[in-house]
């Protein structure tokens, strides 16, 4: 399994930030983009906020990631397209979640 970690920033609107939370709610993430991040092989998915900082951990299967399924495509894009409303990416002209470079593991450093 590979761990990635992204990050991206949200709209710095207690609203705003209040209604995404709530549209990651179990239950409330449309079942067709769950399926969708399952079948490009993401085995396990976390988000994480502090104030309007978000953190993405995922496992993502060895082969990586694989295309979408087309069927799904235009329904995820439609919720992508949602998601806008309330995302503000940290590199304006990049990718809208940046990932983020490990720079230490304690498992890598000998026991004292």
């Amino acid at each position: 399994m590979t761990r990635a970690v992204f990050v991206l920033d949200l709209e710095n609107d207690p609203e705003l930030i209040s209604a995404y939370e709530a549209r990651h709610t179990p239950g409330s993430v449309w079942p067709e983009v769950i399926r969708a991040i399952r079948q490009r092989g993401y085995r396990d998915m976390e988000i994480w906020r502090v104030a309007d900082r978000l953190v993405m951990l995922a496992e993502i299967v060895p082969s990586g990631l694989a295309p979408f399924d087309p069927d799904l495509q235009p329904i995820v894009a439609q919720w992508e397209a949602e998601m806008d409303a309330y995302q503000r990416p940290i590199a304006p002209n990049g990718p809208k979640w940046l990932p983020m470079t490990r720079i230490f593991a304690l498992g890598e450093h000998p026991a004292p």
